[in-house]
């Protein structure tokens, strides 16, 4: 089963780490537009609002692929000083409350993306559901990936090392 998630988890990572790439090509092609039309004709209106969109996207998703990597910020001196067998339950007690704190940061983006369906954004006219569907999406990866984490930390009583690659 630990395995079956694993090629889940890497599966989910290809996906991720082309579309964080196109994010920020998009990004940076999207500002260089703005860049360009506004010192040299007139300012595409679009391109700010574009940018702002494309950027909270990256970041979130940047957030999620982050975690899976086990490359998100930690402070993890006061577990390390643990005992080994403390360590294990530390370990597993921050993965049940990130499982929590994950779980409840879908439902309330969900419901927040609900709510705000019905505002567009100010000059593409889109939804800005759009815009809040990232929320609920990164959460529920990041929950995906703690569960895949306290799973093996049950069953192999030692936790995956997350492969070392970059974007």
């Amino acid at each position: 089963m630990i395995r079956l998630l694993h090629r889940i988890e890497q599966g989910v990572g290809l996906i991720l780490k082309p579309t964080i790439v196109l994010g920020m090509l998009a990004l940076i092609t999207v500002i260089t537009l703005q860049i360009v039309s506004r010192v040299f004709f007139n300012a595409v209106p679009w391109t700010e609002e574009v940018a702002r969109f494309l950027l909270i996207w990256i970041t979130f998703l940047g957030g999620a692929l982050a975690f899976q990597q086990g490359r998100h910020i930690a402070v993890n001196f006061a577990v390390d000083a643990l005992p080994a067998s403390l360590r294990h339950w530390a370990k597993g007690l921050a993965c049940l409350i990130l499982l929590a704190f994950m779980a409840k940061l879908a439902m309330i983006g969900y419901e927040y993306m609900q709510v705000q369906s019905f505002q567009r954004s100010p000059s593409l006219r889109w939804s800005m559901s759009y815009v809040y569907a990232v929320m609920p999406i990164s959460a529920a990866l990041i929950f995906f990936y703690a569960l895949v984490d306290l799973l093996e930390l049950i069953f192999k009583s030692t936790p995956c090392q997350p492969e070392e690659s970059s974007l």
